[in-house]
């Protein structure tokens, strides 16, 4: 199955801080037969490592810490990476937790004080609209046991 993976999960510094978030048991599903389809749709959408962070808000714009609105970015983002998982036939995305791209359930509410709040991100939801299956690593041993 070739499954579309946010790629800071692989090891990629691309996060909004130049980390990355390896994830050994998304590294697994590789060994287990799987491929994995990289993509950071904040990078896909022209923005920088590092850069401010940003958060979703209630009106639907992504907004960086510094009052920057990046909401096209984020939107073109989601657009590649959706690009991406056709070309590539996946059905399934595992994606980074409460990100304003990426988050699949909790997004953060947009004030900077890391309070979570129900909601997806800019490119969950784009995915989701076209029929994948979207959730984020919090929610793989799950998905992986059913």
């Amino acid at each position: 199955m070739n499954i579309l993976v946010s790629h800071c999960f692989l090891g990629e510094p691309c996060r909004y801080d130049g980390q990355s978030r390896l994830d050994r048991q998304i590294v697994e599903l590789h060994r287990m037969g799987h491929n994995l389809i990289p993509v950071c749709p904040e990078l896909l959408g022209g923005l920088d490592v590092p850069r401010a962070p940003a958060e979703l808000q209630p009106d639907g714009r992504v907004l960086a810490q510094d009052g920057q609105d990046v909401t096209g970015a984020y939107r073109a983002g989601a657009e590649r990476a959706l690009a991406i998982a056709r070309e590539y036939g996946c059905t399934v995305a595992i994606l980074k937790a409460r990100s304003p791209s990426c988050g699949c359930g909790e997004v953060y509410d947009g004030t900077f004080t890391h309070t979570a709040v129900p909601g997806r991100g800019i490119t969950a939801r784009l995915l989701e609209e076209a029929g994948l299956e979207v959730m984020d690593e919090e929610h793989l041993q799950a998905w992986l046991y059913e």
